[in-house]
């Protein structure tokens, strides 16, 4: 343990605030044990990448690895790895693409995703293999999103000398497909042997994050409604989201209710944009800002015009296949934007500590969605933060919501005799209809009204048998705040406020909403500052030149980059250092 704290001490930098207990805890764990494989399992928000990160300096200033390579969910988070660990020093490349072979030279190793190393696990094995590395596998359940990822992470990585599997919900919606590098033992399920549980090395839940104050006690407020629609034999079907008969009811209601066109959903944004001006005016969060999920990338754009047109302030609408959407979330993290609309983008490991509400408009509805999701408003800042997450008061949600405390494994049972069963739980997507073929479901209107706050798994209307609870404003500063204001009280909150909203909807509902610009367009933001960043912008530098000098010269453009790599010497471009490009674009200018 001595040679690790001298490591420590000339570590390339140490945190910008000191390691929680819990990483602490972890990191002497691992230390004393030195495994190949490692699994931590920490509740969204606690702090897993400044854990890893720190583990990553400790194990390069010791000289056990020479290379990091962090494996990522999503592009985006790439750039979020890289950020993050150029601040403790460690430079990682964020931009190396599957075109270039070997690791470009000044970096300590590179974050890529898990699509890519499906594209090209072996020349990823090749980069793992070259020199001693360690391997982040952030959240390490996406190796079990189908056997193509699943087998090219284990061929990729299988002989890599560490490896660093994070995750915050280590299941799966499909309980037959084994994440790689995870530790399985033989466990009972339904009361006999046979399955399998995952079994982690470290684990940090909500419940033990929560009494620490790493991350904020949530309040989930249900809001309920009418539904009407049209089933496929032409009929007008009416339920409640609440009290729908059975489960095919409930999932037409909800959808129902989900549809722009609807009252359901202006009534919930608006009172999610009450509860963020309660928190920037009076809740000591003047920078607090909402998300609000979507199903599909049409009901996103719908929502960002209703945001517009309820609160009167544009939404930043942030897109899968939108080339900006990575700056757009970066803005959103930084900014002072209200309210950001999204689909998936913003669902799992994405940083935003101001984002305090959700308003959770998608069908969606597994339990890994739904921990991700919640995971982004409960980061914590200060003791006094909380969250409010606004939701379909469907059974589905509000059994996922009641048992946030509970720590899951990823448990994969015996196989059973009716797979049919299993695809219940899934979120498929509906079918579309033939052609010719009468609609199975058509919206035709919801209204939206609250049903109850749920509290530890507990639902409080407000409006017990007995006296009336009397809450004054001074009270109603401290909304969702649990030990200041009780869950009855909450609830009676949000009661009295909805007559009020609905009030307030159904005068913004009148008017045009195409009147209203969706999404303010802003200038770029400065990419210079990172070493990869400044990769990225000298490439492109060398490329006008190297089009200036062609056309000057007459010459073609492949005989001008052959001519600068001979006066220059080095790797291709694409790999070459930042000092080697550096020197190539000064070689350019002089032939201008």
């Amino acid at each position: 343990m001595g040679s690790a704290l001298r490591a420590e001490a000339t570590s390339p930098q140490t945190t910008s605030r000191p390691l929680r207990a819990w990483q602490q805890a972890a990191l002497g764990q691992y230390e004393e044990q030195s495994p190949k494989d490692f699994l931590v399992t920490a509740t969204p928000g606690a702090g897993k990448t400044t854990f890893a990160l720190t583990l990553a300096a400790r194990l390069l200033s010791r000289r056990e690895v020479a290379r990091v390579v962090v494996v990522a969910p999503t592009d985006h988070l790439r750039l979020q790895w890289a950020e993050a660990a150029d601040a403790m020093g460690i430079v990682l490349d964020p931009n190396l693409t599957n075109a270039v072979g070997p690791v470009r030279a000044g970096t300590q190793g590179y974050v890529t995703t898990y699509a890519q190393v499906a594209g090209k696990p072996m020349l990823h094995a090749a980069r793992a293999t070259a020199v001693k590395s360690l391997v982040i596998l952030d959240e390490v359940h996406h190796a079990g999103d189908g056997l193509s990822w699943g087998e090219a992470v284990e061929e990729a990585y299988g002989m890599a000398a560490r490896r660093l599997c994070l995750t915050g919900t280590p299941f799966r919606t499909k309980p037959d497909e084994r994440i790689p590098f995870v530790r399985y033992e033989e466990d009972t399920f339904e009361g006999e042997a046979g399955g399998l549980v995952s079994r982690a090395d470290y684990t940090y839940g909500y419940k033990e994050a929560l009494a620490d104050n790493v991350v904020r006690p949530v309040v989930f407020a249900a809001y309920t409604g009418t539904s009407r629609w049209r089933n496929s034999a032409g009929e007008v079907v009416a339920a409640s989201l609440s009290e729908a008969g059975t489960k095919s009811v409930e999932m037409q209601a909800w959808r129902t209710a989900l549809d722009p066109k609807g009252q359901w959903v202006p009534h919930v944004i608006a009172a999610m944009d009450d509860r963020i001006t309660h928190l920037r005016e009076e809740g000591g969060m003047p920078d607090a800002a909402g998300l609000i999920l979507a199903s599909d990338q049409d009901d996103a754009r719908a929502y960002a015009k209703i945001v517009r047109r309820v609160t009167g302030k544009a939404a930043e609408l942030i897109l899968s296949d939108d080339p900006k959407a990575s700056k757009k979330i970066e803005r959103f993290a930084t900014g002072s934007a209200r309210i950001a609309v999204c689909v998936r983008m913003i669902s799992e490991g994405v940083d935003v500590p101001r984002a305090a509400v959700l308003a959770w408009m998608t069908s969606y509805r597994t339990p890994l969605f739904f921990a991700q999701a919640v995971g982004r408003v409960v980061r914590s800042r200060s003791p006094h933060e909380s969250a409010t997450v606004f939701l379909p008061a469907v059974r589905p949600l509000l059994s996922l919501a009641a048992s946030m405390e509970e720590q899951r494994n990823h448990v994969m049972p015996p196989p059973k005799s009716q797979p049919d069963e299993e695809l219940g739980a899934l979120d498929l997507p509906p079918r579309e209809p033939r052609e010719g073929e009468m609609k199975q479901w058509e919206a035709l209107e919801a209204d939206a009204r609250f049903a109850h706050v749920l509290h530890s798994g507990t639902a409080h209307t407000g409006e017990g048998t007995g006296p009336a609870v009397v809450v004054g404003e001074e009270d109603e500063e401290f909304l969702g705040i649990p030990g200041l204001l009780t869950p009855a009280q909450t609830a009676e909150l949000l009661a009295k406020r909805d007559d009020e909203l609905r009030l307030r909807i159904a005068a913004s509902h009148r008017a045009d909403a195409d009147d209203f610009m969706v999404v303010e367009d802003h200038p770029d933001e400065d990419d210079a500052g990172r070493s990869w960043r400044d990769a990225a912008e000298l490439r492109r530098e060398i490329n006008r030149l190297v089009n200036r000098v062609a056309a000057r010269t007459a010459q073609p453009q492949a005989v001008v980059h052959t001519q600068l790599r001979q006066s220059v010497p080095g790797p291709p471009s694409a790999s070459a250092s930042v000092d080697v490009l550096r020197a190539r674009r000064e070689r350019l200018r002089t032939m201008l």
